[in-house]
């Protein structure tokens, strides 16, 4: 998502990045290019007039400040602009001052409210909460059953009531929230293929019967303006307290998420990110505004981390690193630790100066060669992976028909694992130089002249005790 956006404007900065000075004709220009990017990305027509006629009153005759070029006082305009756009600031869940915490999710039908009900009950879980789930949606042929499987699969229980309607199932599922001591309650309610009188007459009655500290609209970022619509008509009848947009990791233009805050006038709190039932993440403007121009988001890849990572086993691989005991089994296991975190085009976007228009830019990272890596590993003996300096001639044919691969795939493997060994010893310390590259992945280079972006103080973060990337380093 946003793809085509961020390269639009990260084209139009670069040209801007090459001139000494700005005249009034070059910031037209440059706003021009902008304004047909964002209508291309299906942003609301209003929103783009308003967006660009607070960035032109901003930046024309604006007075420089000390030290910073006049391009990226534009950009950092256009940052502040677009972060505005997007919500300004992080809208956090609101909770009840006496639990069981409401959470009534809405939506059309096929939008992902099911799938985002067990998503959204794996990280109230990880913020240490016991949610439970309500299945108040007893139209959908087998809708019950699916949330069934999924409270199954992020390990929490789902209430029903056979025979009942979704106001009695919703009051009686909050009834057994407080008898059973769930502190957080998400109702999976009933959609339609389109918004009509029936659907909203019942949800209304759903929030009257049990007051709703949270109502998330969930809406599909795939239908465009059509979202923003669908988030009107919602918004109007239920007075919906935030979004969660699903399929942000789809190749949509975004212009739903640039516009919906702006035309419903309530924040997107969560973003969906893929399928897996972990990939819900919540929703940063100022980080996603930092995505969109080319900056990275290293807060939210440290997030990641954190929450991929075991603190444990990172200490272990320090301790081995200052040993210099790294071997394949290590190897093995930071590169597992890495694709716990999300696809690795992802991982690498937020780092700055790799995503849009940067290193990256038309590079395909293959995600399968990662796995033929694996395979070659799996396939060699324990005592190989301990000592690799035991892989001889044989030894390397018979781990390339282990693995399905070529003896030049094995070779390249042993080159490139020593040259990580030697990279690794210069980087004991923790600190300076560059990422180390796992084989399938390109270099990541230790300083980015793409980002001119200084998280506020607020924002900064400090990694938690122990906690490395999984390429082995801070």
């Amino acid at each position: 998502m946003f793809e085509s956006l961020a390269d639009k404007l990260q084209d139009v900065f670069k040209k801007l990045s090459g001139k000494g000075a700005l005249t009034e004709a070059d910031v037209t220009e440059a706003l021009r290019e902008v304004r047909l990017g964002l209508l291309e990305a299906d942003v609301n027509f209003k929103v783009v007039k308003d967006f660009i006629g607070r960035i032109r009153e901003r930046a024309v005759g604006i007075e420089i400040l000390e030290g910073l070029h006049p391009a990226q006082q534009v950009i950092k305009i256009v940052d502040e602009e677009l972060t505005a756009l997007l919500g300004g600031e992080q809208a956090p869940l609101t909770f009840a001052g006496k639990p069981p915490t409401v959470i009534m999710l809405c939506g059309l039908q096929g939008a992902g409210k099911t799938t985002h009900a067990g998503k959204l009950a794996q990280m109230m879980r990880k913020q240490g909460k016991n949610p439970l789930l309500v299945a108040a949606d007893i139209y959908r042929p087998a809708a019950i059953q699916q949330l069934q499987v999924v409270g199954e699969q992020v390990k929490t229980p789902v209430f029903t009531l056979a025979g009942a309607d979704p106001t009695k199932i919703a009051f009686a599922g909050v009834a057994e929230a407080v008898r059973a001591g769930n502190d957080v309650v998400i109702l999976d309610t009933a959609g339609r293929l389109q918004i009509d009188e029936t659907l909203m007459a019942e949800l209304k009655r759903i929030k009257a019967a049990v007051s709703p500290q949270e109502i998330l609209l969930v809406v599909d970022s795939m239908t465009g303006q059509e979202a923003v619509a669908v988030a009107q008509g919602f918004h109007e009848a239920l007075d919906v307290t935030g979004l969660i947009l699903t399929k942000l990791d789809g190749d949509t233009r975004g212009g739903a998420a640039l516009s919906i805050k702006s035309v419903v006038g309530r924040p997107i709190k969560f973003v969906g990110v893929g399928e897996k039932m972990d990939a819900l993440e919540v929703f940063h403007p100022d980080r996603m505004a930092s995505r969109i121009l080319g900056m990275g988001d290293v807060l939210t890849l440290i997030e990641r981390a954190e929450g991929a990572l075991d603190q444990k086993k990172a200490a272990e691989f320090e301790k081995k690193l200052r040993a210099n005991k790294f071997d394949f089994e290590d190897y093995l296991e930071q590169m597992q630790q890495m694709r716990k975190m999300g696809p690795l085009d992802q991982i690498l976007k937020m780092i700055p100066g790799l995503g849009g228009a940067g290193a990256l830019k038309g590079m395909e990272i293959d995600e399968g060669h990662l796995a033929r890596i694996e395979g070659m590993i799996r396939s060699m003996t324990l005592q190989e992976r301990r000592e690799p300096g035991l892989i001889n001639g044989s030894r390397r044919r018979r781990i390339a028909m282990g693995s399905g691969t070529q003896i030049q795939d094995v070779n390249r493997l042993l080159t490139q694992f020593e040259q990580m060994k030697k990279m690794m010893r210069g980087l004991t310390g923790m600190s300076g130089g560059g990422m180390p590259s796992f084989p399938g992945m390109p270099g990541a280079p230790g300083k980015h002249s793409g980002s001119n972006k200084t998280p506020s103080k607020k924002n900064k973060r400090k990694p938690a005790p122990g906690f490395k990337f999984p390429f082995g380093r801070h």
